[in-house]
């Protein structure tokens, strides 16, 4: 027996702060919730929870980034409604200036709403905006750049503009094969020295003209002229056979001739070469030109719809103007070629990750009325109306295709919201997992704990009370 150590003593002293220590880091998991409070709780547990949480919170933010991008098309889609509506308003002018029972005074209060109309496109293309932030004021078109042109696409003063639209960022190749043609009619005969033979009248495109016995073919040609606001078509001497000539004022299959007339009358002026009496229909029409588009980088090559020198790809909005003296096929009879580098510019980033580079860009075109092709058009004369019916058709066109990849855009970001949403509730489950305390079990260990406490400490008192057995000795 000994007095100096109590080992039995130290022992429960021991074991009662183990027990403790342990009811110390169970109430601390109790009160907190959770089952890592440190790192030494579980290291390797807390290095993944914490790359789970930023995860989480990546997450979070994306999709409340993804709803604000979703704002933002519903601004730019909404004034593009706008859009529409004042596009659809100027076709109806144009039908109704089309009809020639319209006065020229008539036609006049139709251009000044005309001019008012695009002077509001134009307005609301500058001063749409988000968080100030221009939509459709160019800043966020993609960037074109134009080099390379052969042929007569090198010509001087050829003049190429491209609108992207959605068009994939990359380079390409500009094939054409065929340029666009103004509308040609007559010349066919020999115009009479002495002059027109007989009293009589042509009609050009619907626009009757007055032509006399013994008129020269200066006063014919000077004749016809006079009515070009209104039948589109000028009149030229001097070709070849030495008669009339029509001509479209522009190129392209939209662009018509019609003359009707006597076709003795119609045969004076080189229009044709029949003879008699009878009324005589001729016509003619422009053609439009002709031309692909080939990624650089590999792919199909795209047939581009032509209206004139206007190409367009209607799936992406792309557009390609180009003003070339050439008609027809190019002058070595192989194809011109340019080549089209499209890149980001100032499009926008909607970021829609929780990580690098999980993001979505949009591109805007810019939505004024020069770049809808609608800032000339003139509602005066027919043929101007007539015309215009084809330019507003291709800008309302144009318009439905940045709606259309505006709605595509949010339909996908909707989608995108949904799927963060779910992974979100998936990952912070997984945490949960990792982090969280089970109440019920730890309650149980607590409750073991507890009761050693307690052991312990009656046992310590037990291990006290030893040493004092030695007092028997000494009696």
């Amino acid at each position: 027996m000994i007095i100096n150590h109590n080992i039995a003593a130290l022992n429960t002293y021991r074991q009662l702060s183990v027990n403790n220590s342990l009811a110390a880091k169970s109430l601390e998991k109790l009160s907190s919730g959770l089952r890592i409070n440190r790192a030494a709780d579980d290291a390797a547990g807390l290095a993944i929870s914490e790359k789970m949480r930023g995860q989480i919170r990546g997450l979070d933010k994306a999709a409340r980034n993804a709803q604000d991008a979703i704002s933002l098309i519903q601004t730019a889609e909404g004034a593009l409604n706008e859009t529409h509506s004042i596009l659809q308003r100027m076709r109806e002018l144009a039908v109704q200036a089309a009809s020639d029972t319209n006065t020229e005074s008539d036609r006049a209060a139709i251009q000044a709403e005309i001019n008012q109309l695009k002077n509001e496109l134009t307005r609301i293309a500058d001063t749409t905006e988000f968080n100030t932030k221009k939509l459709l004021n160019g800043q966020l078109a993609r960037a074109v750049t134009v080099s390379g042109a052969s042929g007569d696409l090198a010509g001087a003063g050829v003049k190429i503009d491209v609108n992207p639209g959605s068009q994939d960022v990359g380079s390409y190749t500009l094939t054409v094969s065929q340029y666009a043609s103004k509308a040609y009619l007559g010349d066919a005969g020999a115009f009479v020295a002495t002059g027109v033979s007989s009293d009589g009248a042509i009609v050009i495109n619907g626009v009757t003209i007055n032509i006399a016995q013994g008129d020269t073919i200066d006063v014919v040609k000077d004749k016809i002229n006079a009515f070009s606001s209104r039948t589109g078509v000028t009149a030229a001497t001097g070709g070849t056979n030495g008669g009339i000539q029509l001509i479209s004022s522009q190129k392209g299959s939209d662009q018509t001739i019609q003359v009707s007339g006597v076709k003795n009358l119609l045969k004076d002026l080189g229009i044709t070469t029949d003879t008699g009496t009878d009324i005589g229909v001729y016509s003619a029409a422009g053609t439009d030109a002709v031309a692909t588009l080939t990624p650089q980088g590999g792919g199909s090559a795209i047939n581009l719809k032509a209206v004139g020198n206007t190409l367009s790809y209607s799936v992406t909005g792309l557009k390609i103007d180009f003003d070339v003296a050439k008609e027809g096929a190019p002058t070595d009879s192989n194809p011109d070629t340019a080549t089209i580098i499209i890149s980001p510019g100032g499009q926008i980033l909607f970021h829609i990750g929780a990580n690098k580079d999980q993001n979505v860009a949009l591109s805007l075109d810019k939505m004024d009325a020069q770049s809808l092709g609608v800032q000339n058009i003139d509602l005066t004369t027919q043929t101007g109306a007539n015309n215009a019916l084809t330019t507003i058709d291709n800008a309302i066109a144009q318009v439905s295709s940045v709606r259309g990849n505006l709605g595509a855009l949010q339909n996908r970001l909707e989608h995108t919201i949904s799927n963060l949403d779910v992974a979100k509730e998936n990952i912070t489950a997984a945490e949960s997992r990792i982090r969280d305390i089970d109440m019920a079990k730890e309650m149980m260990e607590y409750t073991k704990l507890s009761i050693l406490q307690q052991a312990a400490t009656a046992m310590l008192s037990q291990a006290n009370q030893q040493p004092q057995q030695v007092l028997q000795l000494l009696r």
